[in-house]
Parts: C-alpha cells; structure tokens; sequence
C-alpha cells in the first residue's frame, strides 16, 4: 500500500492539535513527545502496523508500547484516529477523574494501551517481555504451513527511558537472546525534563546498541514520513537474528516556535501559546478538531486491517483443525489453574522431613510445571541456589525458543520489568526468583505489577538472617514488611515444605495480581501438630491455627516462615491455654471474611505475642496494643544462621519471656 503523505501529513498536525488542546483544557500533561513523535504516529497508526481496533487482543497484532509514558496523549490522539473504543470526549477529559485517559497510560483502562507505563524505562524492559513471549507462542505453536504468531512489538522511548538502568539491563538481555522481534525507536530530541540532554549524556547510542548485538538505523530526519516508514519496513524485514533500534532525531513539540528544541518543550509549558500553535498549525478555531478527510482516511485504513486480520482468522481455523492439541493448549492461555487440582498432583512431604523452604519449592514446581505447561521460570543468575529451574525442561535461547527456564543474567530489575511484558501478553505464567534482598533492585517493577494486576510470581529466597554468614548486606531485616506495604502484592512466608506447597498453589491460582514468595536458604522441621491438608489449605486463607488450645485460652502466638516452629517451642512452655497461629501472608488473611479472622485470632485474647526474624512494626495489627513482637528492628550480623538468630533473640524462649510479662 502507498504511503499517503499528504492526508497523514495534515493528521500529524491535527494528533498535536488534539495534545495541545487536551493539555490546555486541564492545564497539566505533557506536550514535547506527542508533538515532537507526531510523524512516528502517523506512519505507525495510519499504515505500518499490524492491528484491529474492533479487537485489540488479538493474538498475532502488533503491540505497541510508549515507554515514555509521560507522552500519553501520544497514544491517546493515535488511538482515537484509528478507531478504537475512545470517544473524542474520553481525549477532552484527559487527566479526568474515571475518564480513559489517565494522566499515563494504564493497562486495563484504555483500549490499546498494552502495558502501565510513566517510570521511564519500564516500557522498554515491557516491550523486551512481550516480544519474549512472541518469540515462546512462535516456538509452541506454529507448524509447518501453519503461522498463527508472526508479529512484532514496537516500543517508543525518549532520552530519559535510555538513561534509565532498568532499560539498558533489558536492553542486554534482548540483545544477547536475538529477540528480532523486537524494535525500539528512540525519539531522540536531546532534550530532558531539567535541561538539553547533553548536560547528564555523552554516550554515542548507536555504538553502545551495536556492542549490545541490536542492529541500528539513524534518522536524520524524524519527521520524515517516508523515512520513518522506510526504516520501519526495514527493521520488520531484517534477517539479522537482532533487535532493532530506529534512532529518529526529533525536534521536542514541533509546532509551539516559542518552546521546541527546549528543555521548556517537555511539560505543558507551550500550553500558554495553544491558540498561535494552533493557527501556525494550520487548524480552525475549533478546539479538539478532526477534519473529515482525515477521519476517512482512518476508517478506510481500519477497514483494510480489519480484512488482514478476518484473512489471518481463517488461516487460524485451519491451524486449530490441523493441530487440536495445540489449540486446546492455547485455548488455556492466561487462565489460572485452581489451587485444589494443584495440591492434588503435589505429592505429600514425609513427616520426618527436614528441607529449606527453597529445596521444598524446588520439588513442589515439578509436578506444577507438568500440570501447567505455559508456566516459565527465570533467574537473576542464581539458579543453583533460588532451585527454581524445570528440571524436566531446557533453558529458553537462540537455539531454543520452547525452552522455559530464563537465564537473565545479574539483571534483577531488568527480569522483573520483562516479567511484567510476559504477562502483560497474557499467554504464559510468568516466575522468576532472586535472593530476597535484591527485591529491592527489582520492586518499581513489583510494584506496577500489582498496580496493573499482572499474576507474576517472584520465587525470592535467602530470605531472613537465617542467611548467615554472608552478613547484614545479604540478610534481609526490613524487607519483606517493605513488601507487605505494596498493595495487592501477596508476600507469602510459608513455614514448612506443606505450606510450601500451599504457598505455589496459591499463586498459581492468583489471576488479578503478583505473588511473592519468601523461602528459607536453612533447613526448617515439619510442621506435625497439624495435617497436611490443614497447612496447604491454610496458607491459601493466610492464617490458620497450627495448634489449637486444650484448655481455657489464655496466650495466642503468631508467626511466619521458619519462626514458626519457635512459637510451636514456646507454646509447649506455656501450656494447654496456648493457640499457635501460623500467618504466612498478611494480604490473604485480611482478604478473608471478618467470622474467619475473628475466629482465629478472637478478640477475646488479647496476650499475644509475634515473632519474626524481621522488622516489628507491621505485627501490631495483629498482636494489639496490648501484645508483644520479637523480632529485629536493625540490621543483621554475620554469622552462621542459626547463631545469628540466637544471637538477636529468635528464639522460643524468647516468645515465653515475652508472655510472660503480658
């Protein structure tokens, strides 16, 4: 198909028309990237990529991800052009309260917006996840004569998401993998928020790509239609086995004279010169204007992409006919398998067992990941010690597509970010694991996960002063409170190889947000004083009573992890009055109905006493004003776990001492 320059030419103008007006009217956002990518819009949205309006997940289109998010009327005037689910009042009530065009873009609220973007950087390491995924659905699902997956993923970044680490460690990984599905376009206006980017750069982009095995193209001219399309024909056509990068030189809101090429260009500073930008533009008096030509150039082109996606639909039907086992395995894509059916293929733990809560996941993901083909696991480098690898699988690389084990290298954030692209794609279970204190390195990337409601799984272990003798560098005091913190992320703590189990079931079940599990580097002993079935099921509720009372109850212990077995010590000291509660995860608990809260920690009893090897503070909510909470409010020391733990009081006769004075 011919590019047509001209009508796209006047749609570029009236996409920053629509962006000068949006940000006007609410005085925020902002302008720079929507005005300065405009032509990269058109080219994309008015005829290079593969997509359909009328059904914006399709499986084999095109994502595209503005990873600077900031640029959010970008994709929102782009998107309302091409005809998606977004009215031109959704475009005036930018930054409005419930409106479909948040101040960034947020996945599940606006059609065609594949991922939550606005921390720089993200996007990248987003894009770099889908194109992965694209790259598994490929190796699992195509077949001879038959390609149902054949897309690429475009990501739009700005100097700020370059300087980013989360980018650039994503950057590697895509790079070292081949991932040639893949192309990034940097809008390289030279402009940051506080200055002219030569003030905090001086790197030479295209060379560091090269060195990172990305094939590169540089656009003088960024506003160039016919380049950019040229560029991007390239890049889709490239045999290279590498990712592409387009460096396009922009000019930062093009269109407002007084501020583009400035540093003032970025926010809505040019919002002050709308109505002269407007009129240098070429546009009427009319506010928020489309002009029907344009409008009709829109509709035709969604009506020849609605034809190449009903053309791909029977090349699909005739793929499910040819291979049904295929198909039933994609039909279950991105659905979560209940935790009951998983605890039933995992094979119960012998009483006598004694096994770090890592070693019990190791051997509770093997019968998982038979029972859930479509789970992956990844890590930071250290699978010989977070033994989260699928033994009965091969690692993903060049060679090796279908391979579900991830190496991604000491790249914690980078993994976190690209997990959240995996399942942003919505076709494989994403899992990937680190020690525990590094989910520092990776947590704005858990916490948009739990923002968007994205069901990762982060397999972290090493995960107390139990650690031992690598120090309070490696020990992790105050994080997993931390963690608790972060809404809607389950931060689970289980205290035995059954509640280990129950911990994996748990998230495997979870479809509306990400899972943390927090395991043992050290050995901890079963749990007997309850069944089996009561651990598993436990942990899936968050709390539980491990040991009832015998007699009148007087003192209720709570724990988490492997303290667990210090209040099961203590309880024995104090006597039959005495009810331990087991409480791996703090969210699950309160998620439960108030009748099954009150019944295992009964308002009744108000001695209570906590003991975790971690920071005090969050245990309040369950021990009262009245309780008690052993625990570690410093930083650690370096010596074996088990002293350590002695050493700053973890320990049951430090839980008697302190129910004793209640």
């Amino acid at each position: 198909m011919k590019l047509h320059t001209e009508i796209l030419a006047q749609a570029c103008s009236q996409a920053r028309g629509l962006a000068i007006d949006a940000v006007h009217q609410c005085s925020s956002g902002h302008l720079g990237l929507p005005l300065g990518a405009a032509e990269i819009g058109a080219v994309l949205y008015g005829h290079a990529m593969v997509h359909n309006p009328d059904e914006p997940h399709w499986l084999n289109r095109d994502r595209f991800v503005l990873s600077a998010g900031h640029g959010s009327m970008f994709l929102y005037s782009w998107l309302h052009l091409s005809g998606y689910d977004l009215s031109l009042d959704e475009v005036k009530n930018f930054r409005v309260l419930h409106s479909k065009t948040p101040g960034h873009p947020e996945f599940h609220e606006t059609p065609g917006v594949e991922c939550t973007t606005g921390p720089l950087g993200q996007g990248i390491g987003n894009a770099v996840g889908l194109a992965l995924s694209g790259q598994m659905a490929a190796a699992r699902f195509n077949a001879p004569g038959h390609e149902i997956f054949n897309h690429h993923v475009i990501c739009l970044a700005g100097d700020g998401c370059m300087q980013e680490g989360v980018a650039m460690e994503a950057v590697g990984f895509a790079g070292h993998q081949g991932l040639d599905n893949l192309i990034l376009i940097y809008d390289a206006n030279d402009v940051t928020l506080d200055a002219m980017a030569d003030k905090t750069q001086s790197e030479n982009t295209a060379l560091r790509f090269k060195a990172m095995h990305w094939d590169v193209q540089t656009l003088a001219d960024g506003h160039d239609l016919g380049a950019i399309l040229k560029a991007l024909n390239k890049a889709k056509k490239a045999k290279s086995g590498k990712p592409q990068l387009i460096i396009a030189k922009t000019v930062i809101a093009k269109g407002i004279p007084e501020v583009a090429g400035t540093a003032k260009g970025h926010g809505e500073g040019g919002a002050k010169f709308a109505d002269a930008a407007r009129q240098g533009l070429g546009l009427p008096a009319d506010h928020f204007y489309v002009s029907e030509n344009v409008r009709a150039y829109f509709a035709d082109h969604k009506k020849r992409l609605k034809r190449a996606h009903g053309k791909w639909k029977k090349a699909f039907a005739a793929w499910r006919a040819a291979h049904p086992d295929k198909a039933a395995l994609l039909d279950g894509a991105g659905k979560q398998p209940s935790a009951a059916h998983l605890l039933e293929k995992i094979p119960l733990f012998p009483a006598d067992a004694k096994l770090a809560t890592r070693a019990a996941g190791r051997d509770v993901l093997q019968p998982i990941a038979a029972e859930v083909p479509l789970l992956i696991s990844g890590s930071a480098d250290l699978h010989g010690s977070t033994l989260n690898y699928i033994a009965a699988d091969k690692d993903f690389d060049r060679t090796n597509r279908a391979g579900r084990n991830l190496r991604y290298g000491i790249r914690e954030h980078g993994m976190a970010a690209i997990s959240n692209g995996v399942a942003y794609d919505g076709i494989f279970h994403a899992s990937c694991a680190t020690f525990l204190v590094f989910a520092d390195y990776s947590r704005p990337s858990m916490r948009l996960a739990a923002l968007a409601k994205l069901p990762v799984i982060y397999i972290y272990t090493h995960d107390s002063i139990g650690v031992g003798e690598d120090g309070p560098t490696h020990q992790p005091v105050e994080t997993v409170s931390a963690l608790r913190l972060i809404p809607n992320l389950d931060v689970i703590r289980p205290a035995d190889p059954e509640e280990t189990a129950g911990a994996f079931a748990a998230a495997l079940e979870r479809a509306d947000g990400p899972t943390l599990l927090a395991l043992t580097r050290q050995a901890v002993p079963m749990l007997n004083d309850a069944s089996p079935q009561t651990r598993r099921t436990g942990v899936l509720k968050g709390g539980y009573v491990l040991i009832s009372e015998t007699a009148p109850l007087t003192h209720i212990l709570l724990a988490s992890g492997s303290e667990v077995q210090w209040a099961v010590a203590a309880a024995k000291t104090l006597g039959a009055g005495t009810r331990v509660v087991s409480l791996p995860s703090f969210l699950r608990f309160d998620r439960q109905p108030a009748e099954y809260r009150e019944a295992i920690l009964p308002s009744s009893c108000r001695k209570r006493v906590a003991i975790e090897a971690g920071v005090t503070s969050l245990w309040s909510k369950y021990v009262g004003l009245d309780g008690k909470v052993v625990g570690i409010d410093r930083f650690g020391l370096s010596a074996p776990g088990n002293i350590a733990m002695k050493e700053l009081g973890i320990t049951a006769e430090s839980v008697v001492a302190a129910a004793k004075l209640l």
